[in-house]
């Protein structure tokens, strides 16, 4: 079954992108993948792209980068300060797009999806966005403050544009809205397995479970999970049940671990991420062993 409603199908024709080979591809291997996210920019621009180039090699199958903004409603502490340092440093919405360009110098492959608020994009301007996004090399895009019923506004531009836009799906998200929240989603649905923000606890492994059937039985897109996961184990947990996993704050949380007191990048820093990326992705590909 399709997620888009046939009516709102018309004229958004929908060509492969990286997002729908990677998960094509880890079907093929019988794997989930894991998704990374990290804040561009945090806790510096340099450090940042050092973290962000090596996320691939560590095992990241698609990467989110946060779109540093200085009011993250949906964000928990860890993530609201890792935009702090980022916007401190200079950060800007440009700045995170030629990160992405950077990026693709080297990696033509791995998807990138930015995650964030619309304020910036709507300050630059939809248009120039877009037009700065495609020839980046982004593949998608998570505003969690526009909903359905604001598609005018960037979603449907986006996929004329070419990029996947990636809806949140929640525990109070009913068989009534599911539809709705589904309607021009691509590459995949991005389920939030708790109620609340970022960071700040764990849902049972039986309740993502049904949840993720109960979402299957509404669309063929994958189902990444996230919010809460933490270690391997969890991380195993989630990818018996979804396509993916999905960590942000475990791995935000090392970088603010590995800063002195001026907020400024120690020796290792890129490395701790990336350690812990090694370790989250060898519970994924245990997950279905």
């Amino acid at each position: 079954m399709s997620a888009l409603l046939p009516e709102a199908a018309a004229g958004l024709e929908r060509s492969e992108t990286r997002l729908t080979r990677r998960f094509a591809a880890l079907k093929r291997e019988g794997r989930a993948g894991l998704v990374t996210f990290v804040t561009a920019g945090d806790p510096d621009p340099e450090t940042a792209f050092e973290i962000l180039s090596g996320l691939p090699a560590a095992g990241a199958d698609v990467i989110e980068l946060g779109m540093p903004f200085s009011d993250p409603m949906a964000d928990g502490p860890a993530i609201q300060a890792a935009g702090q340092r980022a916007l401190r440093t200079g950060m800007t919405l440009r700045r995170t797009l030629e990160m992405v360009r950077r990026f693709r110098a080297a990696d033509g492959e791995t998807p990138i999806v930015l995650m964030g608020y619309y304020n910036p994009i709507y300050s630059m301007g939809v248009e120039a966005f877009l037009t700065e996004a495609t020839a980046a090399g982004v593949d998608g895009l998570i505003i969690v403050d526009l909903p359905p019923e604001e598609d005018s506004e960037l979603c449907l531009p986006a996929i004329e544009a070419g990029i996947d836009w990636i809806r949140l799906a929640t525990p109070t998200t009913d068989d009534a809205r599911l539809p709705i929240v589904l309607t021009h989603t691509g590459g995949f649905v991005y389920y939030v397995a708790i109620a609340g923000i970022t960071g700040t606890r764990s849902a049972a492994a039986t309740d993502i479970e049904a949840a993720v059937q109960r979402l299957k039985r509404h669309t063929d897109l994958p189902i990444a999970v996230g919010f809460g996961i933490r270690t391997p184990e969890q991380a195993a947990e989630i990818a018996r049940a979804a396509d993916a996993a999905v960590v942000g704050s475990a791995l935000v949380d090392v970088v603010r671990r590995h800063l002195d007191e001026g907020d400024r990048a120690q020796p290792g820093l890129a490395a701790a991420v990336h350690d812990l990326v090694r370790a989250l992705a060898g519970g994924v590909r245990a997950g279905r062993r």
